[in-house]
């Protein structure tokens, strides 16, 4: 589907070598050719099950559209051209790359699908023609477009002229394949005829391209084509409505191909979000315990994949339920799968066997020889819950501490007194595991900074985890519980911030109703 055409500022119709030079910018710009790709991949999980969470499964769900017709290429010299939109562009199309319980993940919208054609014929084209010869310049004076009013020219007789006169408002290259390389020499660049072909794409990524040779040399225009030209024309052959045809299907052209890059990176994008969201946010292992399990994830706004947040919990088999929460600093791709490959070690190490600083010590060392920079850091809350349900191991690095409710008093932090420092900053670091009374019944909810990070209204105020806990507790005696008490908890924060949260946040809650 065509895009929006950028509106004209006033030229000539035929601009010589010598016009003012201009700043070379590129062609049409990545505004024009991707409006659609506002969003990608931003979403919000929620998991929920009382023991084995069956919603938790992240299933991949393929958005792929077919590729424009590689082979339904014909030379404008045919008198035939094929200007029909490709394949896979559509209006209001998107490309989704999760399909789960709670998940939506929205991939990109062809560019240019809320333009009408119509609205694009309005503007006139504009002609960059790179050629050595003056006398070829005349033959493009008052050559129409589709609507019947002259195509705007410039005309640049070496590419140094060229790549002044080259615009956002330039539509369409024309260019001589056999002109000169500046800067290269002529044994030089026998090695490779099309030299000058790669030098305009290398300067101008999104216009397109028409390759003018020789009559008779269908085999190097051929290879023009296969090289990324739009097209190819015999200059000997040229006439108005020839080239007015072919300037208007390399324009189209151009703009498919841009919509089906954009499409398949949109794809691709989804895909890795998948893949990362599995390796984040997995299915907890809690087949036999008698907890609830419940989990909410919410990327921050600045990110189009998830970030460095990541949970787990399992069940080992004497019964001990263990539940994990970290958070990898930065964000983006490198930190998210920095995250999954903590979490996976994580769920290693415990079914192994370890807990406690023997367990975070083995953590740090994957950390530290995973990670790119040395400045990389990540904290985690770990919790061990006795197969009774009473009791807790409880070790924090440099992560804030859970808070408990219960029926019989108001809902607190667990003491955070023996917190050790985040994994990566400090080698030989110690994580003292502290023992802690959970009584009867219960809810623990495990969660990341980014909950309690948010500003409370237009100031600087944040709202701490004092005021997380007064919320939760206003919660709790509204009656809210599992997932609808995390959505409610989120909303909220959301809602006293003003908007869209900067930090991820992720959260856990572990019910125990005897």
């Amino acid at each position: 589907m065509p895009v929006p055409v950028p509106r004209q500022r006033a030229i000539p119709a035929v601009e010589s070598g010598q016009a003012q030079a201009v700043p070379a910018v590129g062609g049409p710009s990545e505004e024009e050719a991707g409006r659609g790709e506002e969003q990608a991949c931003r979403h919000e999980t929620t998991v929920a099950n009382d023991t084995v969470p069956s919603g938790a499964h992240h299933a991949a769900r393929d958005g792929a559209h077919p590729h424009p017709q590689a082979g339904a290429h014909r030379n404008t010299r045919d008198g035939a051209l094929n200007v029909a939109p490709a394949d896979g562009v559509h209006p209001g199309v998107n490309t989704a790359g999760v399909s789960a319980p709670g998940v939506a993940v929205t991939g990109v919208t062809a560019p240019g699908a809320a333009a009408t054609t119509a609205g694009a014929a309005h503007t006139p084209l504009t002609l960059l023609l790179i050629e050595d010869d003056p006398t070829a310049a005349p033959i493009f004076r008052d050559l129409p477009d589709s609507d019947g009013r002259p195509i705007r020219v410039r005309t640049a007789r070496n590419l140094t002229e060229a790549e002044r006169l080259l615009t956002d408002d330039v539509h369409c290259i024309l260019l001589d394949i056999a002109l000169p390389v500046p800067g290269r020499t002529a044994a030089a660049a026998g090695d490779d005829e099309l030299a000058v072909l790669r030098h305009v794409l290398r300067l101008a990524p999104r216009h397109a391209v028409l390759a003018l040779t020789a009559s008779g040399d269908a085999e190097r225009g051929a290879e023009a084509v296969r090289v990324g030209a739009q097209d190819y024309l015999f200059k000997d052959e040229l006439d108005g409505r020839l080239l007015s045809r072919a300037i208007r299907y390399a324009v189209e052209r151009k703009r498919s191909d841009t919509a089906e890059r954009r499409l398949a990176e949109g794809k691709l994008r989804a895909q890795e979000n998948a893949r990362l969201e599995r390796g984040l946010l997995p299915t907890p292992l809690l087949e036999g315990s008698p907890l609830r399990f419940a989990a909410r994830y919410r990327p921050g706004r600045s990110r189009a994949l998830l970030g460095g947040d990541f949970y787990d919990t399992v069940r080992t088999p004497d019964g001990t339920v263990h539940a994990m929460i970290g958070d990898v600093c930065g964000h983006g791709p490198d930190e998210a799968a920095l995250g999954v490959e903590l979490r996976i070690a994580w769920r290693a190490l415990t079914l192994a066997g370890l807990c406690g600083d023997q367990l975070l010590n083995t953590l740090q060392q994957v950390l530290e020889h995973e990670r790119d920079d040395d400045e990389i850091f990540a904290t985690l809350c770990t919790v061990d819950i006795a197969p009774d349900g009473r009791r807790a191991g409880l070790c924090l690095a440099g992560h804030p501490a859970p808070l408990i409710a219960r029926p019989d008093r108001p809902a607190r932090l667990l003491p955070y007194d023996n917190n050790g420092p985040a994994l990566g900053l400090l080698p030989g670091a110690r994580w003292p595991r502290m023992q802690v009374e959970l009584g009867a019944e219960w809810s623990l909810m495990l969660y990341t900074d980014g909950l309690i990070e948010g500003r409370i209204g237009e100031g600087r105020e944040r709202l701490g985890q004092d005021g997380m806990v007064e919320m939760i507790r206003r919660q709790l005696a509204e009656g809210l519980s599992g997932e609808a008490l995390l959505r409610a908890a989120v909303s909220e924060v959301r809602e006293l911030n003003g908007g869209e949260l900067t930090d991820d946040v992720a959260v856990v809650l572990l019910d125990r109703v005897p």
